[in-house]
């Protein structure tokens, strides 16, 4: 009667064992499905910084253009920041994109 009753007990066992793991290696902190949806951040994250980069970037063509004293860079700050231009120039504002 005992060998009869302990011989399903090792495969319920194992049984358990292999649920256990695999419920947690799909569904887990650190399964499958979590790994999608980190990749997924992770993807919409490096948009963000090549965005900023791309920002970063014009930013500093600009600063070096204004290092370098360019004119016309100068002329368009004053018009846009200042609204003040040259004797006989009118300022227009426009609105903001």
């Amino acid at each position: 009667m005992l060998r009869t009753f302990s011989l399903p007990i090792l495969p319920a066992i194992t049984y358990a064992v292999v649920a256990y793991f695999g419920y947690y290696a799909i569904w887990g902190d650190r399964g499958l499905i979590a790994f999608q949806t980190t990749e997924a951040q992770l993807d919409v994250q490096k948009e963000q910084l090549a965005q900023a980069d791309a920002i970063r970037s014009r930013l500093q063509h600009r600063i070096s253009l204004m290092d370098a004293g360019d004119p016309d860079l100068v002329e368009e700050l004053q018009r846009t920041q200042l609204m003040e231009g040259s004797q006989g120039v009118i300022g227009v504002t426009r609105p903001r994109n």
